[in-house]
């Protein structure tokens, strides 16, 4: 599903490169015409607005929220593991994930990008893809929540990621999501207390199981059993 990898590239850092492709990736939207039409019209504000802003305002932008402020991260085992070492054995499982697909990385980030999970989901058949993009939903759901408190035109991203996916949210996931701190990046104080915040768990005593991000692998494994003849 192109549209997946052309959302992802909406999420990564602006460069001229980037912009330059803005054209073609409102294309690959339109032409699928997967994300229904008012995620579409913001979509499109979003690239309108990458298009036409100063280029290093808004790569400052895009540093504020998504590098400095760790409610926004785009890594998904961030809102979960945090710093914990459960975080560096879910990384393994996800890139061990890729390798059985035969799908190699370009990029190097952490195996939990989110532009580089959607990646990974745009080279699945389309039922695929789609359920890829909707095992992280409760994650994607409060950095959506996140960036429409911040007026972010990013949010559209995130719009149209549950829109696809159409999956069903966890109350009790989310709701702890929500009660992760949230600080403005030019709160400094605030922003170093969440950093050391511990790990995230869903109420007392909670199981592993229990949080749908924090069986992504083993979810994704299930879902999408013919991984061995995939393309990278």
């Amino acid at each position: 599903m192109k549209t997946l990898r052309a959302l992802a590239a909406l999420l990564l850092y602006p460069t001229r490169e980037l912009v330059d492709a803005l054209d073609e990736i409102r294309g690959v939207i339109d032409r699928e015409a997967v994300v229904p039409a008012a995620e579409r019209a913001a979509l499109h504000r979003l690239i309108d607005d990458l298009a036409t802003g100063d280029l290093y305002d808004r790569q400052e932008s895009y540093g504020l929220l998504f590098d400095r402020t760790r409610s926004l991260s785009l890594h998904l085992f961030e809102h979960v593991h945090g710093e914990s070492r459960d975080r560096g054995q879910a990384m393994v499982d996800l890139l061990k994930l890729y390798e059985e697909a035969g799908y190699t990385p370009t990029a190097s980030e952490l195996p939990d990008f989110l532009p580089l999970f959607l990646e990974f989901a745009s080279t699945r058949a389309p039922r695929e893809a789609v359920d890829l993009a909707g095992q992280p939903a409760n994650v994607i759901a409060a950095l959506r929540e996140r960036l429409a408190k911040r007026q972010s035109p990013y949010q559209a991203v995130m719009a149209a990621l549950l829109s696809i996916s159409k999956a069903r949210l966890d109350a009790r996931a989310l709701e702890a999501l929500r009660a992760e701190p949230d600080p403005e990046p030019d709160d400094l104080a605030a922003l170093d207390a969440a950093w050391v915040e511990q790990e995230v768990t869903f109420g007392p005593g909670a199981a592993r199981d229990s949080c749908p991000v924090d069986r992504m692998a083993e979810r994704l494994r299930v879902a999408t059993p013919g991984y061995a003849g995939a393309r990278p």
